[in-house]
């Protein structure tokens, strides 16, 4: 991988991670258009952990309020009862789904997942569930359940297969059981730190063996990569949250079907290939 084609992906990885259209489709639908590889699962894990590093210096008032309380909790009834401590509960615990199956699918969300008409078909088809949940959602609490959690955990568990979206599946879901717009991509956010970080960290020794198919990145272009989509992030977590208060999904719904719809065409024709 040389500089430029990492720079290029982590500003792709950073303007999408937080966007419901699914970073990792990008990254994959980009590699192969561009360079004609594929840059690989590993890679795309790691310099996640740039767009998430972002998402916990935005929020770092509320990951600290949650983290203080939690661990208050252990001792103090008192704390128990607070909201936020049931929160940082629901944030673990809606992140088991995705640590479970990634760790037990770890073979064939880096092999079979990733062909190019998987993603194509995933993009339009959760496009439509993200468009009949934004237009019939009843809005009507911002806060959660532990139903809640579990719903949205298993929604970011679909994530896994590129053209899903994390902030998609979660959005799609969190709408569908009533939450409003912001507190469905708030939580959202802090949904996904655990995952990605856990996924980031676990994929680093993939990322080193230079031995795989695809185009490898370097430690150097890596780090690149993640500090470029670090950067590029920050700016969109603040976009997104003032975007969702103001105005509905559809624009990423049309977005999603345009990109999957265009995707097809070139692998019909044979001008990429699906895997």
């Amino acid at each position: 991988m040389t500089w430029f084609q990492a720079i290029v992906l982590g500003i792709v990885q950073g303007l999408t991670e937080f966007l419901p259209v699914s970073s990792s489709a990008h990254i994959r639908i980009v590699s192969e258009l561009w360079f004609g590889d594929d840059a690989g699962a590993s890679f795309t894990a790691v310099i996640q952990l740039g767009t998430e590093t972002a998402v916990i210096i935005y929020f770092a008032k509320d990951i600290w309020r949650l983290l203080k309380v939690w661990v208050l909790g252990v001792f103090s009834a008192a704390a128990r009862r607070e909201p936020d401590y049931k929160l940082a509960w629901y944030v673990i615990i809606g992140s088991i789904p995705i640590s479970l199956l990634g760790v037990a699918l770890k073979d064939v969300i880096r092999t079979d997942l990733r062909n190019l008409w998987i993603t194509a078909t995933v993009l339009m088809v959760f496009a439509v569930f993200l468009a009949i949940a934004d237009e019939t959602a009843k809005q009507r609490r911002d806060t959660l359940t532990l139903r809640d959690s579990l719903v949205m955990g298993f929604a970011q568990a679909m994530a896994l297969i590129p053209g899903v979206s994390r902030s998609g599946g979660t959005l799609t879901a969190g709408l569908g059981i009533g939450l409003t717009r912001e507190a469905a991509t708030r939580y959202s956010f802090l949904l996904a730190i655990p995952a990605v970080f856990g996924a980031g960290i676990f994929s680093i020794p993939d990322v080193m063996d230079r031995s795989g198919p695809g185009v490898q990145a370097g430690v150097p272009q890596t780090v690149a990569a993640t500090v470029v989509s670090f950067v590029v992030g920050y700016a969109c977590v603040a976009w997104l949250l003032r975007y969702v208060s103001k105005h509905n999904l559809m624009l990423f719904v049309w977005y999603r079907i345009a990109v999957g719809a265009l995707l097809c065409g070139l692998l019909a024709t044979g001008v990429v290939p699906a895997t």
